[in-house]
């Protein structure tokens, strides 16, 4: 069986379907799908993205670019197929859109493979059951007032999460970021784990100082209070607070994860799977963490990194539905998990009606 062909498609997210609203300025993003056909008849589909979509037509390009090199190719050499292409379109040091593309190619890769035996991808990545662990992560943004994360917080819970994540970094007080903790702990109880994101917002100082008073709350972790590849300054933060510290979501490939194992900068291990080099790297990712006995959580993409989160050491599966429309049907949450079939590959389809009804020329 080889690669015999490959197809993609920029489309566009419209902002009433996907909310992406706390930067100002941010746009509606576009996707690029990508669908990879076998000789045999098998296709294996995925999507890259950015959130800009001054990026699209510039990924799509590389995209397609790098699906050309694949065409010829065994699907189940997925290991040596994304060595081959960085090493072709970029050296080994990860580069932004060649990595991107890399990643979706190796998801769709992962698809037909699945197909190929008859097995979902979740089953192949070695898992023992289609479920993962998640936490409601698409709502309780830094531009929300603290009336409506009293409202949203319960709303979560209602929806079958056990944990959710509350967007800070954009109060002008420690007092005023740690009553947004103090209200959403109260609105959902204790029995919900709550993470905080800072998106790399704060100060080693302001890290250490406000993340010991959050942690009179219950906080479950303390994500990128500071700048990303600032690993001494990170370690100095997880040094000093109980509550763990979570990072990792923006680093590409995997050399970066070895530096912040090394530095003690985190105790939980962030992956992104576009910028890691999709699920082939992904693995490689966990491995390491488990290595170093430390935690590692997905970040974004929840559809498809489902069989990651269900197939690896992963503990937590971030769920963030901006993808979802995208696709017919979409895993869903039952009793804080998510829950996948057994169909063979990923088990998505796309939703072909969408995908026309909002591609762009690109």
């Amino acid at each position: 069986m080889k690669v015999a062909g490959f197809e993609t498609q920029v489309v566009e997210l419209p902002t009433e379907r996907v909310t992406l609203g706390e930067v100002p300025g941010q746009v509606t993003p576009w996707y690029t799908t990508l669908r990879l056909r076998t000789d045999d008849g098998l296709e294996g589909i995925a999507y890259a993205a950015y959130v800009s979509r001054a990026v699209a037509p510039a990924l799509k390009a590389t995209l397609d670019g790098l699906c050309e090199q694949v065409v010829g190719r065994d699907p189940f050499e997925t290991d040596a197929i994304g060595r081959d292409l960085r090493m072709r379109n970029g050296g080994t040091a990860p580069a932004g859109r060649v990595t991107r593309a890399c990643s979706a190619i190796d998801v769709a890769l992962w698809d037909i493979k699945g197909k190929a035996v008859g097995m979902p991808c979740w089953k192949l990545l070695g898992g023992s059951e289609g479920r993962a662990r998640t936490y409601g992560s698409g709502h309780l943004w830094r531009h929300y007032n603290l009336e409506e994360l009293q409202q949203w917080g319960p709303t979560l819970v209602e929806q079958g999460f056990r944990a959710m994540k509350l967007r800070c970094g954009a109060e002008s007080s420690a007092a005023a970021e740690v009553e947004r903790m103090r209200v959403l702990r109260e609105a959902v109880g204790e029995d919900v784990d709550i993470m905080i994101d800072i998106n790399q917002g704060w100060t080693v100082h302001q890290a250490t100082t406000i993340g010991r008073q959050l942690s009179e709350h219950r906080l479950y972790w303390l994500e990128d209070p500071t700048q990303h590849q600032d690993y001494a300054g990170m370690a100095r933060i997880a040094a000093a607070l109980d509550t763990p510290l979570c990072s990792g979501e923006y680093h590409y490939g995997l050399v970066p994860f070895r530096h912040m194992v090394e530095a003690r900068s985190i105790d939980i291990m962030m992956v992104d799977l576009f910028r890691v080099g999709g699920f082939t790297e992904y693995v490689k990712a966990a491995h390491l963490a488990e290595a170093f006995n430390l935690p590692v959580v997905t970040h974004l993409a929840t559809e498809l990194f489902a069989h990651v989160a269900a197939g690896t050491n992963t503990l937590l599966l971030e769920h963030v539905p901006w993808a979802f429309p995208l696709f017919e049907e979409v895993p869903q949450v039952e009793d804080g998990m998510v829950v996948l079939g057994d169909e063979p590959g990923l088990g998505l389809r796309f939703d072909e009606a969408y995908l026309r009804a909002n591609a762009v020329d690109a």
